[in-house]
């Protein structure tokens, strides 16, 4: 009797906020599947709210490991889609890996079985069809994100250091007083004449939780190491932010490709800017005046290190 993998899968993109109902009903049909053929079933792998073109999807995984080690012949799925969206990681698999490893492919919905020779150009086709949907829902998922950046819509997962998000509406921002004291203090420190560094150093030495900090006490989780200590560059992050002036700006990075999670950064001409979004911790005179100081100081900084470099 030939050992069988089930294996599903369900994310945002499959348009559905049932994932768990979802995941059940492919279980129960691969179930029946394999039962109708005489399968002996080996295990069931399930990942849920995870992209059919990631690699890293933990049940995946497993999966392929256990693959890998032959301790089943086929991998049943409902179609290939589940298996995976991408048409390389589908030509990998079905048809250079699984026949190296001797596993057999198969899908319940769309009639994939890798034993079949005359099924190739099938299965070759679903892998073109299943990217050119995760592209066409990704520029539709980035248009409307622009649109929403462009009516003002705050879009993060987490609101910037001194806002919470409000409560009757996610996408604005309201003022959370306990850390907007912080902000005031700290464009006071630079205007008194302290750097980034220094303002960092008073702030650990005063023992004012960190953002990070702030976030984990209100139960946030934020997938990173917990920074107890300021670092400069958290502070030149708020002090050049033009959301504590009401404004918001957003879109300063975009994804390599749809198929990819990493990010690169958008030219400053492409931003998304809509003033006057919020309720504003500090005056607009003060944000700019703090952003002509820090130019200034800059420039102070460029010019002493080209007069050095002229002195050698």
């Amino acid at each position: 009797m030939s050992k069988v993998a089930l294996y599903c899968r369900l994310s945002v993109e499959d348009g559905t906020g049932e994932e768990s109902e979802s995941i059940r009903n492919q279980r129960l049909m691969l179930i029946a599947y394999a039962q109708q053929n005489g399968w002996e079933i080996y295990d069931v792998y399930e990942d849920e709210d995870y992209s059919g073109l990631r690699e890293d999807r933990p049940s995946f995984c497993r999966m392929i490991e256990d693959a890998k080690k032959k301790k089943f012949e086929i991998i049943l799925c409902k179609t290939q889609s589940r298996f995976t969206r991408s048409a390389a990681m589908a030509e990998i698999y079905l048809h250079e890996k699984f026949p190296l490893w001797g596993i057999r492919f198969v899908t319940v919905v769309d009639g994939v079985d890798t034993a079949k020779k005359e099924n190739k150009k099938a299965r070759q086709i679903n892998s073109l069809v299943n990217e050119w949907y995760c592209e066409e829902l990704s520029e539709n998922i980035r248009s409307v994100l622009r649109k929403k950046m462009e009516l003002g819509q705050f879009l993060g997962n987490y609101a910037p250091y001194g806002y919470e998000k409000d409560i009757k509406n996610r996408h604005h921002l309201v003022i959370l007083e306990e850390e907007a004291k912080v902000v005031r203090y700290m464009y006071d420190l630079y205007l008194s004449g302290f750097s980034c560094k220094k303002i960092a150093e008073q702030l650990s030495l005063e023992r004012i939780p960190t953002p990070s900090q702030q976030k984990q006490s209100r139960g946030q989780d934020l997938g990173r190491k917990l920074c107890s200590q300021w670092g400069a560059s958290t502070v030149r992050k708020i002090l050049t932010n033009p959301v504590y002036a009401g404004h918001m700006v957003q879109g300063k990075e975009q994804k390599i490709s749809f198929k990819s999670q990493k990010t690169v950064e958008v030219p400053r001409q492409h931003w998304v800017v809509v003033k006057h979004t919020h309720e504003a911790i500090l005056s607009e005179k003060i944000f700019e005046t703090v952003q002509k100081t820090m130019e200034q100081n800059r420039r102070g900084v460029r010019r002493k290190e080209f007069d050095k470099d002229i002195s050698l």
